[in-house]
């Protein structure tokens, strides 16, 4: 089953910040809205690619 995700964006300061909203602490910026956008992908498919690690604890 494929999952949506929602992102939201904001242009700054000279800056387009954004997140996502599903994903607490998924949130990146970029110089253009472009670069956001694509930002946000790596770091959700990132954030994603953590959930499917094996958990690895600490002794």
């Amino acid at each position: 089953m494929d999952a949506t995700y929602t992102f939201r964006v904001r242009q700054g300061e000279g800056w387009w910040i954004g997140w996502v909203d599903e994903r607490p602490g998924v949130n990146s910026q970029g110089a253009t809205r472009a670069e956001l956008i694509e930002n946000l992908a790596s770091a959700l498919t990132e954030a994603l690619a953590m959930d499917d690690e094996p958990r690895r604890w600490l002794s």
